[in-house]
């Protein structure tokens, strides 16, 4: 297991939970994120976002390794915090959790999160990929079936591609409990992506 990617995956998945998608809950009523070059955006007030190592607000850059969660919702006029009352897995992090970043591993994860974005606005155009917040994956769902990326979790230590259709199948292609997955280093390209997630819409 790469540890250092797991860390970092880990304060990025808190950061999103806890100081973006928390404090737009609160403020605009959705957890609802986006990615973004570089990094990961609300999509409605307070507006917010990840840019590599950095937290940027209305006032400026913050840079987030070494910072607490707290103290990062402070720097951006919020309250850090989860969404309250709309789901129960999360990441699990704490508003006094200190940020990790390992250079390697967030450009790993953000290279995987960009080319999942790309790959399912060409495969769905009329789709809106979302960055959920509390698995961290970007997704969407087309006809009862969801398609995404996860930046890796308990399944998968490593950031991969998924199809779930919300009724189980049966199969040679679905290789995962909820549905199929292939990790990313199989899939370097745009073209890939869509090849296996067009080969999952016609096995569902």
């Amino acid at each position: 297991m790469d540890t250092e990617l797991t860390r970092t995956r880990r304060s990025l998945h808190a950061v999103a939970e806890l100081v973006l998608a928390g404090p737009q809950y609160r403020t605009s009523g959705t957890i609802r994120l986006r990615v973004i070059p570089g990094g990961f955006a609300t999509v409605a007030a307070p507006e917010l976002r990840v840019d590599g190592v950095d937290l940027v607000t209305a006032d400026g850059r913050v840079p987030m390794p070494g910072q607490s969660l707290g103290a990062l919702g402070a720097a951006a006029g919020v309250s850090a915090g989860a969404p309250e009352g709309l789901y129960h897995e999360g990441c699990g992090a704490e508003v006094d959790e200190v940020v990790t970043v390992d250079p390697a591993g967030l450009a790993r994860l953000e290279s995987g999160f960009a080319l999942g974005d790309r790959a399912l606005r060409v495969f769905a155009p009329d789709a809106v990929p979302v960055l959920w917040p509390e698995h961290f994956d970007l997704g969407i769902t087309v006809d009862e079936v969801n398609y995404g990326i996860s930046p890796g979790d308990g399944y998968l230590g490593e950031p991969y591609a998924y199809v779930g259709p919300w009724q189980r199948r049966e199969g040679e292609f679905w290789n995962a409990p909820f549905g199929a997955a292939r990790p990313l280093r199989e899939l370097s390209d745009v073209d890939a992506l869509v090849t296996f997630f067009t080969s999952g819409r016609a096995a569902a």
